[in-house]
């Protein structure tokens, strides 16, 4: 086995969980994808709700970290604003996949605590961001602003399985150009 199978293991279920949800992480299938034994994924993760709570946490860290670097990169927050729908198009470029956080969230009831937690940290991490950055560009006030960005990541995260439904990210496309002339996100 590679020093990295359990990073390995971890990217592999990422991409599965993000075109088949908590349901199709498979021990055996995932195994095969990273050419080890089934049985060697029992060292890192003992239980399927394990390894899908460390995918979970490790996608809204990354995701958390990736934001910062937009907001931090971007030349105001208004134009981290403008490329906040890019995060969550990027899972419909690869293999019209869709944000692992939204996926297991639609299959909330059949997840375990441990995990929910994570999916959860997701929204609140995006939403977080979201509010912080439509402050700093004074899009709302900070009275307005929760609401203004939980209106915003369900927006896009509706956008984004409308268009994983039809396999049609131009559909996605022409939503955030609808959200945008609508007033929600910033044009």
């Amino acid at each position: 086995m590679s020093a990295n199978a359990r990073e390995e293991i971890l990217a592999a279920a990422k991409l599965v969980a993000q075109a088949h949800g908590y349901a199709g992480l498979n021990f055996r299938d995932l195994a095969e994808q990273v050419g080890i034994k089934a049985a060697s994924i029992y060292y890192y993760f003992p239980s399927k709700a394990e390894l899908a709570t460390n995918v979970a946490k490790r996608y809204w860290e990354d995701a958390a970290a990736y934001l910062e670097t937009l907001l931090k990169n971007a030349a105001s927050p208004l134009e981290a604003l403008r490329r906040y729908p890019e995060t969550f198009r990027w899972a419909l470029e690869n293999g019209n996949r869709m944000c692992l956080c939204s996926f297991m969230s639609a299959q909330f009831d059949d997840l375990p605590d441990v995990v929910k937690t994570e999916v959860q940290a997701f929204t609140d991490v995006n939403v977080a961001w979201l509010k912080k950055t439509l402050i700093a560009a004074k899009i709302a006030t900070p009275k307005e602003a929760e609401k203004r960005a939980r209106a915003i990541y369900s927006g896009i995260v509706g956008a984004q399985l409308m268009a994983r439904s039809r396999a049609d990210i131009k559909l996605y496309d022409n939503l955030m150009e609808g959200y945008r002339a609508a007033g929600l996100l910033p044009a």
